[in-house]
């Protein structure tokens, strides 16, 4: 979810939003909309909203009978990340092709729809913390679309136990290697921090702690505190820059993490079942709990 639409998104469909056991932000009825929309209500569920074999591409396949329902569907999906942020990557991806929708890309949305169907009972799980520690993943695929080369970028961040703040995005322009990539996504999510930072000194609550984030990628981690400048990173300068300064004056803490817990990943491509289930909970993305025989 891009930084500035979080709260617009609540305001405008706070309506939308159920509060189960004042835990649980979940939007079944607006899931439950949308598949009957496409008339996909009780159709068969699929257990990872994207293909990891194949990725869409632009002017591939044939042009969609009604263009005007697939932009509607694809608008509405945007909505509904808000709850399931598991299918934010997806999401994004389909709408990069609003403009022109193919066969492809609306098979691309159909299964989209059809995790929904299986997953119209999970939402955000919000935890009780004392803890108001900021913890960041971030990650990025690099040249992974296949038209334009450029790469997705991805980040999470906690606060304490509770997911807080994310964001699935094509990067602007097109980079020489995998680490000015992956620099970019350290940028984008101590960007987000620093934001977040300033969000809660605006409300007098400062946070007190250095950012923490994670990242798989040894190059990047070693040039956010060693600021070297050479003919590989020269191009992503403000970048570096921006990074090590936060660094410097110990607002942020750049860590590796291996990529077995890279929880970024689930926001910049698809992936195995089995990880992408165990990155979905990592996520706080559940279902409600079981009620017991006479429960109300």
């Amino acid at each position: 979810m891009a930084r500035g639409r979080d709260f617009a998104y609540l305001l405008l469909y706070v309506d939308d939003i159920m509060l189960i056991a004042s835990s649980l932000l979940l939007q079944q009825n607006y899931a439950a909309d949308i598949l009957h929309r496409e008339k996909m209500t009780n159709c068969k569920p699929c257990l990872t909203p994207v293909d990891t074999l194949s990725k869409l591409a632009e002017a591939v396949g044939d042009a969609v009978d009604d263009p005007t329902l697939y932009r509607s569907l694809a608008g509405a999906l945007q909505y509904l990340t808000i709850t399931l942020p598991d299918i934010s990557y997806v999401v994004h991806q389909i709408c990069l092709y609003m403009h022109d929708p193919r066969v492809p890309h609306f098979s691309a949305l159909k299964r989209i729809l059809r995790y929904v169907e299986g997953t119209i009972h999970h939402g955000l799980q919000l935890y009780t913390s004392s803890s108001n520690d900021l913890i960041a993943y971030t990650d990025a695929d690099w040249a992974g679309c296949p038209t334009t080369r450029r790469s997705t970028s991805g980040f999470c961040v906690f606060m304490g136990d509770n997911l807080i703040s994310w964001s699935s995005k094509r990067q602007c322009t097109m980079s020489h290697s995998s680490s000015e990539a992956e620099y970019r996504g350290v940028a984008n999510v101590v960007a987000e921090a620093t934001w977040i930072h300033n969000i809660f000194l605006e409300l007098r609550c400062p946070l007190s702690k250095a950012s923490l984030v994670f990242y798989d990628n040894v190059s990047a981690v070693y040039i956010s505190s060693n600021p070297v400048q050479h003919q590989r990173t020269k191009h992503i300068e403000i970048d570096i820059h921006f990074v090590w300064e936060n660094v410097a004056h110990g607002q942020v803490k750049v860590f590796h993490v291996l990529s077995s817990l890279q929880y970024a990943d689930i926001f910049t491509k698809g992936l195995p079942t089995t990880i992408f289930c165990d990155f979905r909970s990592s996520l706080n993305i559940w279902p409600p709990p079981a009620l017991t025989e006479g429960g109300c």
